[in-house]
């Protein structure tokens, strides 16, 4: 039975989620998620991954509660944190996710470092261990009654007295994250680092210097009326005293963050704040240790990824270009080489100490993750085994451009079924993406054009204003026109691709998530070419929106103070007079980014309006639905409501929803 024909069969493949090298460059760890036994979650797993091709991927670590955070030591063992039983303890219990580590030469894991809140994260230098705990503020001796006493009693609450409260899908608090620090080989009594660190490591990225003494952070500085900025700091592991490389009233300097395998200089992103007139922007910031002194490189990209080469004096990045995530090598002293010409996205870079190799996960739209190998020499790429299912897919994917009515060129990738001919066109979806600050380039296992295509569907995936890899200018020219600028981006290469003849013009959807779910409603008011429009986690009321989202703070930059008429002018709700094409609309009620609001508030006035509509809710999923069989529910509605206002066809209630 096909990959994408069975979505049981689709959901149940294991992906490749991220990658570690060795220090001595012998040994690849990679966490793979699959499928649970019981068929109704996910769990993560770390195998080891051939440096050469040939051989295969071994399974390193198996538990019912999985492990992550895969991280080497120096001396090549690997930590990961996990939430598996210990064996050694005398009580078994609910057990928090705590600090494991398995000896390079074999034998089992063995519980390394625990907190009461739990562990999240860690990252190495020498022989120093650095993680993530969650802490409850008051006295650290009685953290552990004081949390098993919040919940015997039943209580939940959390008392606020600052900004922000929620992030994506979870509440920030009672307990907030510190960064603590341990010394190999045994780990024992982790100090900590940022006592007073409140909510300042709520979205940090950090790494170790290689001697270990250094800990770099980015630092979040809670400033008045709400407002925020993000820090780099430093932090000295022996006293935790801690002092500022980076920081700008109009800057955020945020991850991923890279410290040189000299241990003189750290790499991070500086990303501009934006203003109702001016878009965000992004620049490389490198930054001396000792002095401070820092410099911008690439302002034109937008990484996903970097790293250094061995010899400290260039970057390896991997950011949109066109469609594309190629990796570049950028100089310290302004040169660059783009390593990899092809059509792929890489992200995950793993350099070898030899200054040989880069290690990586490629993927792409047509392809999942898969682990490589791309020599710095000559950018020859080797395919490495990998611990998943690369699937064929049923169809090809096209690129496709067309002209905006400004003269600027769209582009976009069309996946197109197989058998569509001009003899046979193939019915077309419009997906827009969301971000807005992103990109077409990659593969998705949530938004799969593939598993459309198997139905028999044209998949359009286009990447209008706003979108990343087309430098600052395309971000400047949708920035603060969100719905009439992109409307017209997308209008444009819609109209390009049913011109042509393996395209049936007749039958055609647009789908959307998040900012994408929010031009899908724009597009519901702005024209009627569409028979049906799918709405998922979607803005529908600004104003609204922008008060209840976890970060008002930055959407307050570009919609302005709250009464601006930039919340009117661009709020699809405004156009609920004019919309005549049926609309499915999905949400999730954990969904903190874009809050359940917006479609409890859509559904109502969908009902009230008499537009046809139904409304697919999640009472238990986020902005993303990410359980297995929501995630069945989600693609079999959506085949449903396509069928019966695409295809012609009688609706179907869901077998999942039977």
């Amino acid at each position: 039975m096909s990959f994408f024909k069975d979505i049981r069969e689709f959901v149940a493949q294991p992906r490749v989620l991220s990658l570690r090298l060795s220090p001595d460059g012998s040994r690849l760890a990679a966490v793979v998620q699959s499928l649970n036994p019981d068929g109704k979650s996910y769990g993560t797993s770390v195998w080891q991954v051939p440096v050469d091709a040939g051989g295969e991927a071994v399974r390193l670590t198996r538990s019912g509660k999985g492990e992550a955070g895969a991280e080497f030591t120096e001396r090549g063992d690997l930590l990961f944190v996990s939430a598996r039983p210990d064996p050694e303890a005398r009580e078994q219990g609910d057990e928090t996710a705590a600090l494991w580590l398995l000896p390079a030469g074999g034998g089992e894991a063995r519980k390394v470092a625990e907190r009461p809140g739990g562990i999240s994260g860690v990252v190495t230098g020498g022989d120093t261990v650095v993680f993530v705990a969650s802490v409850l503020p008051g006295d650290a001796a009685t953290e552990a009654e004081r949390l098993k006493a919040r919940k015997d009693a039943g209580v939940g609450a959390i008392l606020h007295e600052g900004y922000p409260i929620r992030f994506w899908d979870h509440d920030l608090g009672p307990g907030l994250p510190r960064l603590f620090a341990a010394t190999l080989p045994g780990l024992e009594e982790p100090r900590e680092l940022t006592p007073d660190a409140a909510g300042s490591l709520v979205e940090a990225a950090f790494a170790v210097t290689p001697d270990g003494a250094t800990v770099v952070t980015t630092w979040l500085e809670a400033l008045d009326a709400g407002q925020s900025r993000s820090d780099l700091v430093a932090i000295d592991v022996a006293s935790g005293e801690r002092r500022v490389l980076a920081t700008s009233e109009n800057h955020d300097f945020i991850g991923p963050v890279a410290i040189s395998p000299d241990g003189r200089k750290a790499v991070c992103l500086r990303e501009r704040h934006a203003s109702e007139d001016l878009a965000v922007d992004f620049a490389l910031w490198v930054v001396d240790l000792e002095s401070g002194e820092g410099s911008a490189h690439s302002d034109d990209l937008v990484p996903m990824s970097v790293d250094w080469t061995a010899d400290s004096r260039s970057l390896l990045v991997a950011a949109d270009d066109h469609g594309r995530r190629p990796v570049v090598r950028v100089g310290l002293d302004g040169g660059r080489e783009r390593l990899t010409p092809d059509d792929n996205a890489y992200y995950e870079l793993c350099p070898s100490a030899d200054g040989r190799h880069l290690y990586t996960l490629r993927s792409s739209v047509a392809s999942p993750a898969v682990p490589v190998r791309i020599s710095l020499a000559d950018g020859a790429v080797t395919e490495l085994p990998s611990p998943a299912t690369v699937p064929q897919v049923p169809g090809t994917l096209t690129e496709v451009t067309a002209v905006a009515d400004d003269g600027v060129e769209i582009r976009g990738w069309l996946v197109l079924p197989e058998g569509a001919s001009a003899a046979d066109p193939a019915p077309l979806l419009l997906w827009i993406h969301g971000g807005p600050v992103a990109s077409w380039s990659d593969w998705s296992w949530r938004w799969n054009p593939w598993i459309m295509a198997e139905q028999g569907y044209a998949v359009l995936l286009p990447d209008p204003c706003l979108s990343t890899g087309y430098g600052q200018e395309m971000l400047q020219r949708g920035w603060g026109k969100w719905g009439p600028r992109t409307h017209a981006d997308l209008m444009a290469i819609t109209d390009a691709c049913v011109a042509r003849p393996d395209i049936d013009e007749t039958r055609t959807a647009a789908m959307g998530g998040s900012y994408g779910g929010y031009m899908a409603n724009w597009v519901a008011g702005h024209t009627d070419r569409f028979r049906a429009i799918v709405t998922h986690a979607s803005l529908w009321n600004l104003d609204q929106f922008a008060g209840t989202t976890d970060s008002a703070t930055y959407w307050q930059r570009e919609f302005g103070p709250p009464g601006a008429a930039r919340y009117q002018e661009l709020s699809p709700h405004n156009w609920l007079d004019q919309i005549r094409t049926p609309m499915l609309v999905i949400h999730g009620d954990r969904d903190y980014r874009v809050p359940i609001g917006e479609a409890l508030r859509l559904w109502w006035d969908l009902r009230r309006s008499s537009v046809e509509s139904k409304f697919l809710y999640f009472p238990d999923e986020n902005h993303w639905v990410l359980k297995p069989g929501n995630v069945v529910t989600w693609y079999e509605t959506v085949f449903a409501f396509l069928a019966q206002h695409v295809l012609g066809k009688d609706w179907q209630r869901p077998e999942s929803l039977s």
